[in-house]
């Protein structure tokens, strides 16, 4: 299932969730102008090694991809659901939040694989957090998805609830399985979404403004 758009309008210019994605587009860009070598190094530095971990590695990892489908699928995710998330929180709250949860989504990889020399890379951990507190914030919400049957399409609307707590469902199953390999599953990073989804799911209740809450607070 391909997410394509949500149900729910943002009340507000969501200038913190366009301005990360912005930044992912122009890292990558900058990615593609180095040559292998130097994009190697770029990638060893700013990448999380879990077997050198580095604090500020764990933030800059974030902002890194691995390919256009890895850096595309990604924000895609981040315009469905991070212009409702902020909407909800507000910019300085919302950007806070977005590298919290990328920080322990970051942390709990490294925790499953310790020993690993391979880079992390990849906004997916953050922004499973933005789907966790979207589940708490809008659990009345509905997604519109594209469901490839064989060589036919259809899109259909989902609660996403269901869309949302299957995704994770995934993540955990996948991460479970994974710790007999190592950590890893063909290089995806199963418990960094797991752990970033559930620090979103705790983390809203810090930094959602329940006041926005209210119709006459928009008015």
């Amino acid at each position: 299932m391909i997410p394509l758009r949500d149900v729910i309008p943002s009340r507000t210019t969501p200038w913190v969730n366009l301005a990360l994605i912005l930044l992912n587009v122009l890292v990558f860009i900058f990615e593609l102008t180095l040559p292998s070598h130097r994009l190697q190094a770029f990638i060893e530095v700013y990448g999380l090694v879990p077997a050198h971990f580095s604090w500020i590695s764990a933030i800059t990892a974030m902002f890194l991809h691995a390919g256009w489908l890895h850096l595309l699928g990604n924000l895609l995710s981040l315009w469905i659901f991070g212009d409702n998330v902020e909407d909800r929180m507000g910019h300085g709250r919302y950007l806070v939040f977005y590298l919290l949860t990328g920080l322990v989504a970051n942390l709990a990889q490294t925790w499953a694989n310790p020993g690993s020399p391979v880079p992390l890379v990849g906004a997916s951990g953050a922004i499973a957090g933005v789907m966790g507190a979207y589940i708490v914030l809008f659990p009345r919400s509905r997604v519109l998805v594209l469901i490839p049957i064989i060589i036919f399409f259809d899109i259909i609307e989902v609660p996403a609830i269901v869309f949302l707590g299957f995704w994770f469902l995934l993540q955990l199953l996948a991460g479970v399985g994974s710790l007999s390999e190592q950590g890893a599953v063909g290089g995806v990073a199963f418990w960094a979404h797991a752990a970033g989804f559930l620090s979103g799911i705790v983390g809203v209740f810090l930094f959602r403004r329940p006041e926005r809450t209210q119709v006459d607070w928009w008015s």
